[in-house]
C-alpha cells in the first residue's frame, strides 16, 4: 500500500471517528501553513489532510482497508474487476460527465478563523525608530471546557442516524435518462455526519469563546501611515476549534507639531530675522535625535533649504535613514520705531535702494498654457 494513512495520523487501524478527528485536529494546529510556513511542514499538512479525508469517510476508508488508495492513480478502480461502472454508483458516473462532483463525506466542524484588523496609533518617533507595544484584543479562543469539540464534558458528538455519519443523503429521481441518484448535505446534521446532543454550556457547541487577551508586538522602524503588518495565527480561532486567522495591524501615524514627513525624509521651517539672514548667524533646531545647532550663511534668502543628512526616518527593512530638510523663512519686521526706521533708511541710502527698481523674471506658466503651446506646434 503506497500510503499509510493510519500511521500519518498516528492512530490504530481500529480507531473510531472521534479518535481520528482528534488526531487530525491536534496535528492541524501544529502544521497549519498559517502557523508554520515552512515548506516541509506545509507538505506534511497536505499529507495529514489527505489521510483525514480518506479515514473520515466511511466509503473511502472501507475502500482503503480493502487495499485500494482513493488518491492513487485511477482512483482505486483496480480494487474491483469492473473498472468504471462496476464499482461506482450511477451518480458518480453522472458527476464525471457533467461536472457535478462535490466533496464526499462529512464536513469537518473545525474551520479556519476570520482575520482581524486592529488600528495602532503611533507618534513619529515610534514609527521612525520602531517600538514594542502590548495590545489588548477581543477575540475568539478555544473553549477550555470542551477543548473545541463543542460537547458538554463527559459527552461526545454522536453519529447522525439520518445519514449514518456520511454527512449527505441520497435520493433517486426520474429523468429522461432514467433513474438518477443525487446527493445533498444531510438536513439533520448539516453535513457534519454527527450531532451534538449535549452542547457545551460554556461555548454553546461552537467550540470557542470570546475573551480579551494581550499580544506583545514589535513594530519595525520605518513604518508609515496606512501600512498593514500581518501577524500570522494571531487572529480569532475558527468554529469547532479550527486554526486561527491572522491579525493585521493598521499603522496610524499621529501628526507631529514640528515635522512633516515625506517618505523617509522630514521637513520643517525655521524663521530668522532679516538682519540675521543678511549677516549670518547660528540657530538651534530640533531633530529626532535632539537639539542641534546649524549655521545660517550671510545673505541667506527666504525659501532656501538646509539639509541635514541622516536625520530623517529609518528605512524600512534597510539600513540608513532619510534626511531632514530645514526650510528657511526670512522674517521682515512689520513695526519699526523711529530709531530703527532711521537706521534702515540710512542703510537703504548707502546701498542706493531708496527707490529699488525691482527685478522681474518670467512667472510659472500653468499646465493649460504649456499644453496649448504643444498643440499649436503641431
Amino acid at each position: 500500500m503506497a500510503n499509510d494513512y493510519y500511521g500519518t495520523l498516528g492512530v490504530r487501524r481500529d480507531a473510531g471517528p472521534d479518535e481520528i478527528k482528534k488526531a487530525y485536529r491536534r496535528l492541524a494546529r501544529e502544521l497549519h501553513p498559517d502557523v508554520n510556513p515552512d515548506p516541509e511542514t506545509q507538505e506534511k499538512f497536505k499529507e495529514i489532510t489527505q489521510a483525514y479525508e480518506v479515514l473520515s469517510d466511511p466509503k473511502k476508508r472501507e475502500m482503503y482497508d480493502l487495499g485500494a488508495d482513493p488518491f492513487a492513480p485511477g482512483g482505486g478502480a483496480g480494487a474491483g474487476a469492473g473498472g468504471f461502472g462496476a464499482g461506482f454508483p450511477f451518480s458518480d458516473i453522472m458527476d464525471a460527465f457533467f461536472g457535478t462532483a462535490s466533496a464526499r463525506g462529512p464536513r469537518s466542524r473545525a474551520r479556519r478563523g476570520r482575520n482581524a484588523t486592529l488600528r495602532v496609533e503611533l507618534d513619529l518617533t515610534e514609527t521612525a525608530f520602531g517600538t514594542t507595544r502590548e495590545l489588548s484584543i477581543d477575540t475568539a479562543v478555544v473553549c477550555d471546557t470542551c477543548h473545541g469539540e463543542g460537547s458538554a464534558p463527559g459527552s461526545h458528538p454522536e453519529t447522525c442516524d439520518m445519514c449514518q455519519g456520511r454527512g449527505e443523503v441520497q435520493q433517486v429521481q426520474r429523468s429522461f435518462l432514467g433513474q438518477v441518484m443525487t446527493s445533498r448535505p444531510c438536513p439533520q446534521c448539516g453535513g457534519f455526519g454527527s450531532m451534538i446532543r449535549n452542547p457545551c454550556p460554556e461555548c454553546s457547541g461552537d467550540g470557542r469563546v470570546r475573551t480579551r487577551r494581550t499580544v506583545k508586538v514589535k513594530i519595525p522602524a520605518g513604518v508609515e501611515n496606512g501600512i498593514h503588518i500581518q501577524l500570522a495565527g494571531e487572529g480569532e480561532v475558527g468554529p469547532g476549534g479550527g486554526p486561527p486567522g491572522d491579525l493585521f495591524l493598521e499603522i496610524v501615524e499621529k501628526p507631529h507639531p514640528i515635522f512633516e514627513r515625506e517618505g523617509d525624509d522630514l521637513h520643517c521651517t525655521v524663521g530668522i530675522p532679516m538682519t540675521a539672514a543678511a549677516l549670518g548667524t547660528s540657530v538651534t533646531v530640533e531633530t529626532l535625535d535632539g537639539a542641534e545647532e546649524i549655521d545660517i550663511k550671510p545673505g541667506t534668502q527666504s525659501g532656501e533649504v538646509i539639509r541635514l543628512y541622516g536625520r530623517g526616518v529609518r528605512h524600512l527593512n534597510e539600513s540608513g535613514r532619510g534626511d531632514l530638510h530645514i526650510h528657511v523663512n526670512v522674517e521682515t519686521p512689520t513695526k519699526l520705531d523711529e530709531e530703527q526706521e532711521a537706521l534702515l533708511r540710512n542703510l537703504a541710502a548707502l546701498r542706493g535702494e531708496e527707490r529699488p527698481p525691482g527685478k522681474f523674471a518670467p512667472g510659472q506658466r500653468g499646465v493649460f498654457s504649456r499644453l496649448r503651446d504643444v498643440f499649436n506646434q503641431h
